[in-house]
């Protein structure tokens, strides 16, 4: 069943941002590689590469790990 529309004056998008942040949450928008241009697959590689057996590595898989909170047989 359809909301009833309201006369707040607000759109849905406007609404739904003040709801979120009437609950706490911040809006964050973040600017990330993109996977499609030319040259990012060469930079992740070599990036890869630099990791490889460094101490940094392990300490990374461990955090990433934790966070995903993976349980030993579903890693």
């Amino acid at each position: 069943m359809p909301r009833p529309a309201t006369t707040d004056g607000l759109n849905k998008f406007t609404r739904y941002r003040a709801t979120r942040q009437a609950r706490g949450m911040k809006l964050l928008r973040v600017w990330v590689p993109n996977p499609e241009a030319p040259g990012f697959h060469a930079e992740a590689h070599r990036q890869a590469g630099l990791l490889r057996h460094a101490p940094e590595e392990r300490e990374a898989l461990d955090f990433i790990m934790a966070a995903a909170d993976f349980g030993p047989d579903e890693a």
